[in-house]
């Protein structure tokens, strides 16, 4: 059931179109800590802290900080146990979410491209709505 959910998210992420649409510096800005709080929390385990980045679609599905974080553990292990990462391009894509690239440097040195879905919360946060993680080829440390 997990793998079918992480799937579907991935799939919608993935597949919706990008719109040429100028972010404010202010949303990239609170995306980017949105993101940045999340990587944090895992390096030091702190699953609860993890889980409330996380958007309503995906607490949700998961319920539990514990269903959560095993999920990332199995799917995500480069962005759980990276060693750094760095923010590249943001858009907004079809579905009103902000589309945040970020290269991820995992623990056994390779490199990877996660693209980031957000959503605007009613109380005008962002939250995290799906990744999606793809191994950049060639690019071992």
């Amino acid at each position: 059931m997990l793998r079918i959910v992480t799937t579907l998210f991935c799939a919608l992420m993935y597949f919706a179109p990008v719109q040429a649409e100028d972010l404010s510096s202010q949303d990239k800005s609170a995306v980017q800590q949105v993101i940045s709080g999340q990587l944090e929390a895992f390096k030091v385990e702190n699953g609860p802290l993890a889980f409330s980045f996380a958007a309503p679609v995906i607490t949700g599905a998961f319920k539990t900080p514990e269903n959560f974080i095993a999920m990332v553990k199995r799917g995500y292990a480069p962005v759980y146990n990276n060693q750094k990462y760095t923010f590249g391009s943001a858009a907004v894509d079809s579905l009103g979410r902000q589309i945040q690239h970020v290269t991820i440097v995992a623990a056994d040195g390779k490199r990877y491209e996660a693209v980031y879905a957000l959503q605007k919360q009613p109380d005008e946060t962002w939250k995290i709505a799906g990744c999606t993680l793809v191994e950049i080829p060639g690019t071992d440390v």
